[in-house]
């Protein structure tokens, strides 16, 4: 029993306090939510929106373990969920190794060519709850396997988290970012793109997520924006972006039907195996079909499916699609120009 011994004391109350701090924060990473923006509100030109939709108050990525998006109000509580996790699987680690090397101390013998371990040859001690026998062994040794496994995936998400917030950035934003980089090199233009939301300081921009209270700064709606930037800053960069990738698109045709299923077997081994592992949907493919590629693998490429000629107008779906299912056009974009190996420019 732990509270026999001061150490078995401090260990259990220690792991007692990880399972709370950690079920606290996922569970209010999940009820509370990210925050949403208020029923009627409207920007102050609201001319400008034609079209409205209830959105996420600064959306980091949506989480399919709280079933519920990361955002400005449970931000925090998922980063310490992410946190306080490998710290408790690390001490359960710990915990696991000393058990198996305490009870198996005494129950290795050494030969001159093997070496023998009795399970039954256990250590007698009036004060053992559980036998330490093979079971046991073998449910310790597959639970330190998933505290390991658990402390690695989960510390990765949470330097990636840690990673954007010391830059006052979400997820997507730093998407944008980095395609807002690759857009000024492709055109080697003079323009330099300036996040507008980083404070100047990794402490100011850690406080904007954590706080005393436990209340993120501000009201999710509203920011302190750098000298030199506005609120539609990243608004104005995703529509350059957006227009870019019309300008950078490639026309293909579709050689061969495609179901849309995500792994298909007729389609090559390889392609089977190396299916996009993402939530973005597969587009089902007619042969004759056209498609504006935007981006693509080895064996898998992403566009938009033309489903009428009536051009900017047209219908389009998005969508994974087989490389080997389509061919290039003559014709490299939506602008209709041939291929004539020069750079585009704006």
């Amino acid at each position: 029993w732990p509270l026999d011994t001061a150490g078995g004391s401090v260990n259990f109350i220690m792991l007692l306090n990880w399972t709370v701090m950690i079920l606290y924060n996922y569970f209010n990473a999940m009820f509370v939510g990210p925050g949403y923006v208020p029923l009627g509100w409207t920007p102050v030109s609201a001319a400008s929106c034609p079209g409205w939709a209830r959105c996420v108050m600064k959306m980091d990525h949506h989480c399919p373990w709280i079933n519920n998006c990361c955002g400005y109000q449970n931000h925090a509580s998922f980063t310490l969920f992410l946190l306080l996790a490998p710290l408790g699987c690390i001490h359960a680690s710990f915990i696991f190794v000393m058990t198996m090397y305490t009870q198996l101390y005494n129950r290795i013998s050494f030969g001159w060519s093997s070496v023998k371990i009795d399970m039954s040859a256990a250590k007698r001690d009036p004060r053992t709850i559980i036998p330490f026998g093979l079971s046991a062994f073998a449910a310790s040794l597959f639970a330190l396997g998933l505290a390991l496994g658990t402390t690695i995936a989960v510390g990765m998400l949470f330097i990636i988290q840690m990673k954007v917030i010391l830059k006052n950035k979400t997820s997507i934003e730093s998407w944008i970012e980095e395609k807002a980089k690759d857009r000024i090199q492709y055109y080697q233009t003079d323009e330099t793109f300036i996040f507008p939301y980083d404070m100047g300081s990794k402490w100011k921009n850690f406080r904007q997520v954590f706080t005393w209270s436990g209340i993120p700064e501000g009201d999710g709606l509203d920011w302190p924006v750098r000298e030199g930037c506005h609120r539609y800053s990243l608004t104005i960069e995703q529509l350059k972006q957006k227009a870019d990738k019309r300008v950078r698109s490639v026309r293909y045709r579709a050689i061969e039907d495609y179901s849309g299923v995500c792994c298909p077997v007729t389609k090559g081994v390889k392609t089977f195996f190396t299916t996009p592992c993402t939530e973005e949907p597969r587009i089902a493919l007619s042969k004759g079909d056209l498609i504006l590629a935007t981006r693509g693998l080895k064996h898998w490429m992403y566009g938009e499916k033309i489903l009428n000629s009536a051009g900017d107008g047209g219908i389009r779906e998005r969508g994974w699609f087989p490389r080997k299912c389509v061919e290039k056009c003559q014709y490299d974009s939506e602008t209709d120009q041939p291929v004539d190996g020069e750079k585009k420019s704006r």
